[in-house]
């Protein structure tokens, strides 16, 4: 495994402690070798010392590969830097046993993706050495800027790389409760009968964070939350949702009803984008109980800056099983707390054979998938109020997935480095599931940039700018408060 941008915070933080796990759990191969590629100057030495910091308590399967490592200094676009690397990669064939297998994981900042795919195809780097061996790329988000810079990224990886060798990472569609909103659906015949327009009134996602932008402002400058969140974490999970039951639980059956749920979603003409999207931006407010500056105080960011941290949408399906069902999806920073979730309401039943007021309590069905922090399903019913009088409320049942299973739930990047490795693609993205998200968000982004939707301004601690609770209220419809 190469990993461009070893010195970054995404290996130390992220990549390094799920290769531990895997070598823990007896998942990596005593053939296995791991060489760092950046321009921090590094020795081997110095390289396995940081790997080794970024783990808090090695397991002895760690520890004895590490001795394995190797690094290699240098800039991503210069000859020398993959000369030396090609030789550091026949080297470990010949020491670890590597058979000629690779993985090259882009960690490095997008600019640069384009110009390491160049270098492998230039210096014979992006084909297996020998016969039965593999070479595989994983390409981080976000994958492209808009829509054309993303089909310019992927002509330029595929004038090296075949798409069979093409990994695009998400790390959402790593996490078991993402994947659980495919066995919810599909190994249960309670719920895939009631999963259509006939019985759910409207659905909502959110993906809030309570934190806010941190040392990122410069990057967050750039990007916002329509890039850094909608375009792909919000439009995978809804693309899950949306999406028929495949032929076959396999990569090519996920993925094309993947394709096809994106491509039912209705792209907004610029002159809809005001009435249907909300963005947003934090001031000053209170966060668990402490103070926390508006985003425009944030290090890195303008003081006059327009960038969104706040997306709300609303978002309808134009085929046969979602026809006239909103969906309505919100993200954003600063929010009261870190959850995601989907929560499904249903049509409210046709008749109460009860007094009004005994059933002030009630509230329609609702079906709602946890996905962050508190992982599990909630299903929201009415019961009868114990007591003489006839009352009736909404009360939950619950599914925890801590409390149900004792084996401890992988991290996405462990699931999703093994699954790189072992040349599954189920949970990775393919090309055309890009070009269709970046379809669905350009004409807001393009709104935006010709400044004809407001910016809202929020409170830091709330869930949002009120305008998007009209989203909701002009429908009859409030937001769910998770």
């Amino acid at each position: 495994m190469v990993v461009f941008g070893a010195s970054g915070d995404l290996t130390a933080r992220k990549l390094i402690p799920a290769l531990e796990e895997l070598a823990a759990n007896g998942q990596l191969p005593s053939a296995f070798g791991l060489v760092g590629v950046a321009r921090t100057e590094m020795s081997d030495d110095d390289f396995r010392r940081r790997v080794s910091e970024a783990v808090v308590e090695p397991s002895p399967a760690w520890e004895s590969i590490v001795t394995g490592f190797r690094y290699v200094t240098g800039e991503y676009g210069e000859a020398a830097t993959f000369e030396r690397l090609g030789d550091v990669l026949r080297e470990l064939d010949r020491e670890r046993g590597t058979s000629g297998n690779r993985l090259y994981y882009l960690a490095t900042v997008p600019t640069v993706f384009a110009t390491i795919a160049a270098a492998l195809g230039e210096h014979g780097l992006s084909r297996p050495p020998t016969d039965g061996a593999f070479v595989r790329v994983v390409v981080e988000k976000p994958f492209g800027h808009d829509l054309a810079s993303a089909q310019e990224l992927d002509a330029q990886l595929h004038t090296v790389f075949d798409e069979e060798q093409i990994y695009r990472i998400d790390h959402y569609l790593g996490k078991e409760t993402v994947q659980n909103v495919l066995a919810l659906r599909f190994a249960n015949s309670i719920f895939e009968p009631i999963w259509n327009r006939r019985y759910v009134d409207h659905v909502q996602i959110t993906v809030a964070e309570s934190l806010g932008v941190g040392h990122r402002g410069g990057f967050y400058e750039q990007a916002g939350a329509m890039r850094d969140i909608v375009q792909n974490h919000v439009l995978q999970v809804l693309a899950l949702t949306l999406m028929e039951p495949p032929a076959t639980i396999d990569a090519q059956g996920i993925r094309d009803e993947k394709v096809k749920a994106l491509r039912a979603v209705d792209v907004l003409g610029t002159d809809e984008v005001a009435a249907n999207v909300i963005r947003g931006q934090y001031d000053d407010g209170w966060v668990e109980g402490t103070p926390v500056p508006a985003y425009r105080h944030e290090e890195g960011v303008a003081r006059d800056s327009r960038t969104e941290t706040y997306v709300a949408m609303r978002v309808t399906v134009d085929n046969w099983r979602w026809a006239g069902v909103p969906f309505y999806v919100r993200t954003g920073k600063r929010l009261p707390k870190r959850v995601t979730e989907v929560a499904m309401t249903f049509h409210a039943v046709p008749h109460l054979p009860f007094a009004a007021g005994h059933a002030r309590g009630l509230d329609r069905n609702a079906l709602v998938l946890r996905i962050q922090p508190d992982e599990g399903v909630t299903l929201r019913f009415g019961a009868k109020v114990p007591g003489q009088a006839f009352r009736v409320r909404t009360v939950s049942m619950d599914f925890s997935y801590g409390a149900a299973f004792l084996e401890e739930t992988p991290d996405a990047y462990e699931r999703l480095l093994l699954d790189a490795m072992v040349g599954d693609p189920t949970l990775f993205i393919r090309t055309d599931e890009v070009e269709q998200a970046w379809r669905i968000v350009q004409p807001l982004l393009a709104a935006w940039a010709n400044d004809d939707a407001p910016l809202s301004h929020y409170p830091a601690g709330s869930w949002g700018p009120k305008e998007a609770d009209g989203l909701l209220e002009r429908e009859g419809r409030t937001w769910r408060k998770p």
